[in-house]
């Protein structure tokens, strides 16, 4: 045991002068991503605290009612804002909608696409699934101290840990929709003289939106569920109270935020489902 203890194999001693070097090398264009990303959240977090509550929430409600014609849905949505307002958490359950749609956005702009091509190339995905496996099944707080380290403090960090974290749903699901669709359909594209992309366009995403959708919807949940985490390397919105809910043990200031949580998480999963997605679950 002694003797292989000695021999230890210098994994973290590795991954540190990896992490080191980035930054020797690469610190301007970490710091370019970082004001970047930083300048257009606190633009939208600005935009939107700007604006009456009450027309953001009018405008939610019209993009409800335009997606879903769901008297019920707007009902719920209404009291849910409303609710959130009079525990007065409104200003950080906009920031915490900033991070998780931005977060979102980028997650599915990257992980689509990874997703089609892994779908048409079998090697690809191969490759991708135990980066993927790995991506999932690390401790957040692991790849916390990296992105702390390139990014600095605030909402960056957070952002890319998030999508770190989330990315793989939307890559799993629109892989598995796109592998899934019947080579009935794609023959029948083909014999009507679809080209490859038409093909793509016409065939396969449509028939594997339902799976591309329940990925964007895990990620969205994903996403939410870095909140807390990402408050703790100086992002703001909803985490924050619960983690100075957790060092002062405030019982009523930890279960308000939380219920905060809960009905942004609840908004966005029964506004983001399609009705095919609604019907299959």
């Amino acid at each position: 045991m002694n003797w292989l203890t000695e021999h230890k194999i210098p994994l973290g001693d590795t991954m540190e002068t990896f992490v080191n070097w980035l930054i020797d090398v690469a610190s301007f264009f970490f710091d370019f991503i970082s004001i970047t990303l930083e300048t257009m959240i606190f633009a939208m977090v600005d935009g939107l605290e700007w604006m009456n509550p009450f027309a953001v929430v009018a405008i939610v409600l019209a993009f409800v009612w335009w997606l879903h014609r769901s008297l019920p849905m707007l009902a719920f949505v209404t009291l849910a804002f409303l609710l959130i307002m009079n525990l007065g958490y409104w200003q950080e359950t906009i920031q915490t909608l900033v991070l998780v749609v931005t977060a979102t956005m980028i997650s599915v702009l990257i992980g689509v696409p990874i997703g089609i091509a892994a779908a048409h190339r079998p090697l690809l995905y191969t490759i991708l699934r135990p980066i993927l496996d790995l991506m999932q099944t690390i401790p957040t707080f692991v790849y916390l101290i990296p992105t702390l380290i390139l990014f600095g403090l605030g909402y960056v960090p957070g952002l890319i840990s998030t999508i770190i974290f989330a990315i793989a749903a939307p890559i799993r699901l629109t892989y598995l929709g796109i592998s899934k669709v019947p080579n009935e359909l794609r023959e029948a594209g083909l014999a009507f003289g679809c080209t490859k992309s038409k093909l793509l366009y016409r065939v396969e995403l449509p028939a594997a939106m339902p799976s591309i959708m329940a990925g964007v919807t895990q990620c969205i949940m994903l996403s939410l569920s870095m909140v807390v985490i990402a408050a703790l390397v100086g992002a703001d919105g909803l985490g924050k109270p619960v983690v100075r809910a957790l060092n002062t043990v405030n019982i009523s200031q930890g279960f308000e935020a939380g219920v905060a949580i809960v009905l942004v998480a609840i908004m966005l999963d029964r506004i983001c489902k399609t009705p095919n997605s609604k019907a299959e679950g």
